[in-house]
């Protein structure tokens, strides 16, 4: 079961990861970064969630079983 979890979570991830590369390369969050200096928070929260499905993710996939 928690390989299950994992792959899913790790599908998620990978999912956010690459809209929030999407919504980074996007002419409007270019120009908002030239002029602010950051990232749009949308981009950030992408990033932030992909990154911890994936690690949460692999943590469950290469947990053990065992009792």
């Amino acid at each position: 079961m928690h390989k299950i979890i994992g792959v899913i979570l790790l599908v998620v991830g990978v999912y956010l990861l690459m809209q929030g590369h999407d919504h980074a390369r996007a002419l409007n969050s270019q120009f908002r970064s030239l002029l602010h200096g950051s990232p749009p928070a949308k981009v950030t929260y992408f990033y932030l969630g992909g990154a911890l499905c994936c690690a949460v993710g692999l943590v469950e996939f290469f947990r053990s079983d065992k009792k």
